[in-house]
């Protein structure tokens, strides 16, 4: 019998509604970290489509999986095969995303098991979640009138013929659950069954989108030609900030959800602190919130947005670079906003650049990607010259308003005097937008109050245990933490090493510490502190700016983006030298994007914008470039000096970590991996060297890397190379392809 598929039914199939003939074979992969999948009997008389979700014995246990493509080994006997447990019926994986599968996994040189794993999860999204009771209004009961409290007669105020369950109804009266209780006893409320994981509402595509200028309306025209001739084509929208680029965007969303009842469209966005409002004006668009997806979402928030991408009717999803990986049933359209971001590099577990597999994903499938940026990659501008992406241009700001006027400080003639951060320029700008009744926002991307703290008697620095990272002072909270592996602790009164008692110094400034001085410069002003420290007050602090409850705004970099403040008119950067070092083949053009986009916070209404940049190397192309504008010829000086190199997007890189806590063993094997470099024309390695980062989490770190000409097949040639060498179990041995970090 064939087993049906409902996408409405993610319950599983009771084996003993199948009858009893030959099983047939299926391949199975399992979310492990597995490269191949494995040969398997399905129960007599079941067929299984590749992409259905299985539950089979693996090993000492049994496993959820799913029925594979290709062809089962005939001439192994059927006897020496395990036979498949159960059928799940829901919804398979669709044959577009089995396929991207297979290729993120051979991309990455990652096992398709642990691609894998990243759609399928926990596997709490195929289990069918226990029904709930919801209440709402009844029929008037027969009898004596109930009797009526204010508690009551709230919750009856708030219930309807949308079922809630009691803990909502109680939280929307104000009242406990047992008054809700209470009154469904009495007959005033009726229990119905309710799904934990409803549908989301479906867009409204009848409501009328944002008003567009005519540089917006061409934009949108273009996006919804390549909507309408069900063809591939990567489209950048290079718009500078401020532009209305969502708008625009959002209208390509609106043609391809037109175009297929059935079509889903994603949208990536690289923050968490963007989801909120971004979806908020999302659903002010199309009348619907869309699917979430993201880290902080509650499990059943996320079980819920996993169902509905599976069964077709979360048919809008916004979410961070994960959501790549949901298991749409008709994926028609992606969404990159801010491409150039870094957050869209993932740097754990399968090592991926959600930007770049989105187009991938795209062109494979056949569907439109579209990316969107004030301060485009240089990989993507490449792209765009070359001929391999379209785009589109907006060149001014939306509703006549104008870019804000940026100039730079010299901290060598204005100083910023002993123990302060702020010179006299950047101060004096501040005094203006107070006296004007206007915001300001110094920028910092250093969190805590100081990023090193060194003894002063012994010069001792302290660091992470185990790791050789450096603990940034968190003095609100009296705490040294380390950002890199998480460690906190108390700050110590005397010094580890010698003892010195109160010998601890904060070395250079953070958010906190700039706060501290901004808080003895201006007592009255109304200041506040935003950084991913202040995460549980993020939204609170965003909304207050945006009222205009903030005099000045200390930030890092969760401000330089998708961030609207119709109030602020001035921008100070405390550090614009703090990104140009490390030896980081994209410091110039990050430095760029990060403090373009900061700086284009400023004057983004009627009133004019002016920012000032604090630097000591006054002379720097990127910073000259941020000052007249001339971006198109900053990433052009760029894009020689890496061709020159062959360094991407001219060249390929790779990067191969080597890591252990036996650094004997781990520098052996190092060797071995050194000796076994094959010979290739094309191609370079570099290393064995220590990772800059030598020490981290008490595993020490030995890199090389890989720089190949750009039509050169990099993975054939680590292929080979790391399957010349055995690695114990004590070493773990990860590959980068496309490396962003060289820490």
């Amino acid at each position: 019998m064939t087993v049906s598929k409902t996408p409405e039914d993610f319950s599983r199939l009771s084996l003993g509604d199948i009858p009893a003939d030959v099983g047939e074979r299926v391949k199975v992969l399992f979310p492990l970290p597995l490269f191949k999948a494995y040969d398997y009997l399905l129960p007599p008389g079941a067929t299984a489509p590749a992409g259905a979700f299985v539950k089979a014995p693996f090993g000492p246990r049994e496993v959820f999986g799913v029925v594979w493509h290709g062809q089962p080994d005939e001439n192994l006997p059927a006897a020496k095969l395990k036979t498949i447990t159960e059928v799940l019926v829901a919804p398979p994986l669709s044959v577009d995303l089995i396929d991207f599968i297979d290729w993120t996994a051979r991309y990455t040189m990652f096992p398709a098991g642990s691609v894998l794993r990243m759609v399928m999860r926990s596997g709490d999204g195929l289990a069918e979640p226990t029904r709930q009771t919801g209440y709402v209004l009844g029929a008037p009961p027969e009898g004596p009138p109930i009797r009526m409290t204010p508690q009551r007669q709230a919750v009856i105020g708030v219930a309807g013929a949308e079922p809630k369950s009691a803990s909502a109804l109680a939280a929307a009266a104000g009242v406990s659950d047992a008054v809700v209780r209470g009154l469904a006893k009495a007959g005033a409320l009726a229990r119905v069954e309710i799904d934990p994981d409803p549908p989301f509402a479906e867009p409204d595509l009848t409501r009328p989108g944002y008003s567009l200028s005519e540089d917006q309306q061409f934009a949108a025209e273009q996006l919804r030609r390549h909507i309408k001739g069900d063809q591939h084509a990567t489209t950048l929208i290079d718009g500078v900030t401020g532009s209305g680029k969502t708008e625009v965007y959002l209208e390509a969303v609106a043609a391809a959800l037109a175009r297929d009842a059935s079509a889903q469209v994603l949208i990536l966005i690289p923050e968490i602190a963007l989801t909120l409002p971004f979806l908020k004006r999302v659903a002010k668009r199309f009348g619907a919130e869309p699917a979430p997806w993201h880290s902080e979402l509650t499990i059943a928030a996320r079980r819920r947005t996993w169902r509905r991408a599976a069964d077709g009717s979360a048919r809008l999803v916004v979410g961070a670079r994960s959501a790549l990986f949901l298991p749409f049933q008709k994926l028609r359209l992606i969404i990159v906003d801010e491409e150039h971001d870094g957050a869209y590099k993932q740097g754990d577990g399968v090592i991926y650049h959600a930007r770049d597999l989105a187009v991938a994903r795209g062109a494979r499938a056949g569907f439109p990607v579209v990316l969107a940026s004030a301060t485009p990659s240089l990989e993507t501008v490449v792209n765009v010259d070359e001929g391999r992406y379209d785009a589109v241009g907006l060149a001014a700001r939306h509703a006549g308003a104008a870019m804000p006027d940026i100039a730079l400080v010299d901290m060598r003639s204005s100083p910023a005097g002993p123990g302060r951060w702020l010179s006299p320029p950047v101060v004096a700008a501040v005094e203006e937008r107070l006296s004007a009744g206007e915001q300001s926002l110094l920028f910092l991307n250093r969190r805590g109050y100081a990023p090193l703290t060194l003894c002063r008697r012994c010069g001792h620095k302290m660091t992470a245990p185990n790791s050789d990272t450096m603990l940034v002072e968190h003095r609100f909270e009296n705490r040294l933490v380390c950002h890199h592996t998480g460690f906190s602790m108390p700050k110590p009164k005397a010094c580890p090493a010698c003892n010195a008692v109160d010998g601890l110094a904060p070395c250079g400034p953070g958010v906190e510490r700039v706060a501290e001085e901004a808080r003895e410069r201006w007592p009255q002003a109304k200041i506040a502190i935003l950084s991913s420290d202040t995460a549980r007050a993020m939204r609170e602090i965003l909304d207050a700016m945006h009222d205009g409850d903030i005099d000045i705004l200390i930030a890092t970099q969760v401000v330089a983006k998708g961030h609207h403040f119709p109030n602020l008119t001035f921008v100070g950067v405390v550090d614009a030298d703090l990104g140009l070092s490390g030896g980081d083949l994209r410091a110039a053009e990050r430095t760029y994007q990060l403090l373009s986009q900061v700086t284009g916070r400023a004057g983004r209404e009627e009133k004019p914008g002016r920012a000032l940049l604090q630097t000591y190397q006054i002379k720097a192309p990127v910073l000259a470039a941020l000052v007249s504008g001339e971006r198109d010829g900053f990433l052009a000086a760029e894009a020689i000096s890496r061709q020159g190199l062959g360094f991407p997007p001219y060249g390929r890189l790779a990067a191969i970590i080597l890591r252990g806590h036996d650094e004997r063993a781990l520098h052996a094997c190092a060797q071995a991996h050194h000796a076994a470099i094959p010979a290739a024309d094309g191609i370079e390695v570099w290393g064995p060297a220590p990772a800059p980062i030598y020490r981290l989490r008490g595993a020490a770190r030995i890199r090389f890397l890989v720089k190949a000409r750009r039509n050169l097949d990099i993975q054939r040639f680590i292929k080979a190379w790391i399957g010349r060498v055995k690695i114990k179990a004590a070493i773990r041995r990860v590959v980068d392809i496309d490396p962003y970090s060289f820490l």
